[in-house]
């Protein structure tokens, strides 16, 4: 098939799901305010013209700069983005301004990335740019006056009215670090010139930024007692590393540091061994630390197969339901099947990431699809799975 007919069917199924998604994005929207209300939402067509149409200019941008893209990546976001709407706006009306406020800047972002880079590999040239500005961006939550903890982790930053999370920009950074050092030094780390426990390593100085780089960023997460993302971290270079190597043997060691790293940390930092007797037994403080995490499990309990309904449920009662613990809320209201239909969702742009990865013809651009995947699968399985009990 022609190179320019696959671009014109990619889009056409992407219109299509994308169409998809605001309906079912409309529809939860009217629902969830009938079942909290029992009117009809007064500003269902603001609402609509919003959320739609950010969606229908990221369709019209993708159209016009990235004609080949992988037709699930735009309509999987807009259904995930549209139900978290949704449930932030159910929960709070202040929450679903600033929501909408951080998804006109997303998509701004999104356009300027399909504008401004024209060609992935251009990256390549800023591996220790990003390396420094990630480095950066994580370190900014410890400066006193900028960074404030929130939840028990200090992760935030304000900057007069704007509070965010810089590790999540620092995230995208250090896997573009890491693509361009691994496709760079790939034949030198391969070849190996050390031999320990009969495994060959390469030297020391080849893998030394790479290994500072992932050091700084567990070491900062540490103190900033943000356990979530040092283990994504440490995924995301273990796994990189192991894509561009093809050695199992990394995997292996990665799977040692990090048993290690867990006792260790267990045994010195007191948040860590609380945070891990909570995860054993929450009921142990039911009224104290482990009251989230209960009414997290009793929210899902409550939701069944099929959910009591948007706006018909009490999510209000999971403290952090429009943040880390949304799934619960949205468990509790769409039920076992409405929850399976978002891990599809995500199951499903994971799936289109590595395909993309497969595809890719250059070091860098394979390694670089594989990191992004990477952070978006773990991410979605520390937070699922911290709901769940399942880490």
């Amino acid at each position: 098939m022609a190179e320019g007919s696959v671009a014109r069917s990619r889009r056409s199924t992407e219109l299509g799901l994308v169409v998809l998604s605001g309906v079912i994005t409309a529809s939860a929207y009217v629902l969830a305010s009938l079942g909290k209300h029992s009117v009809m939402p007064a500003r269902v067509v603001p609402f609509m013209l919003f959320v739609l149409g950010l969606v229908a200019c990221g369709h019209v941008m993708v159209r016009l700069t990235a004609k080949g893209a992988d037709p699930m990546f735009l309509p999987m976001a807009a259904f995930l983005h549209g139900l978290g709407f949704v449930m932030i706006a159910r929960l709070n009306d202040r929450w679903a301004g600033l929501q909408a406020t951080w998804s006109l800047i997303g998509l701004l972002a999104f356009a300027a990335t399909l504008i401004l880079i024209e060609r992935t590999g251009d990256l390549r040239r800023y591996q220790f740019t990003s390396l420094a500005a990630g480095l950066a961006l994580l370190l900014l939550p410890l400066i006193p006056g900028l960074g404030f903890t929130s939840g028990g982790a200090r992760i935030w930053v304000s900057i007069g009215p704007i509070n965010f999370q810089p590790g999540e920009f620092a995230k995208i950074l250090l896997a573009i670090f890491f693509a361009a050092y691994l496709a760079e030094r790939r034949e030198l780390i391969v070849q190996g010139h050390i031999r320990v426990l009969g495994v060959t390593l390469p030297e020391l100085r080849h893998l030394a930024p790479i290994l500072v780089a992932w050091a700084v960023s567990v070491v900062v997460m540490v103190f900033e007692k943000d356990l979530g993302s040092s283990l994504l971290f440490f995924t995301l270079f273990v796994v990189m590393l192991w894509v561009a190597t093809e050695r199992i043997s990394f995997l292996v060691m990665g799977g040692g540091l990090f048993a290690a790293g867990a006792f260790v940390a267990y045994q010195m930092f007191s948040h860590v061994r609380t945070r891990v007797d909570i995860w054993l037994d929450p009921w142990a403080q039911e009224t104290g630390r482990g009251y989230q995490p209960i009414q997290a499990l009793y929210g899902l309990a409550h939701g069944g197969l099929t959910g009591t309904g948007l706006g018909m449920g009490s999510p209000d009662l999971i403290p952090a339901a429009h943040n880390d613990f949304i799934f619960a809320a949205l468990g509790e209201e769409i039920g076992l099947i409405g929850v399976t239909a978002i891990l599809a969702a995500y199951a499903l742009l994971v799936g289109a990431g590595l395909r993309t990865a497969l595809r890719a013809q250059r070091d860098f651009e394979k390694l670089l699809a594989v990191g992004l995947t990477t952070i978006t699968a773990v991410q979605t399985f520390i937070i699922v799975g911290g709901v769940l009990r399942v880490v």
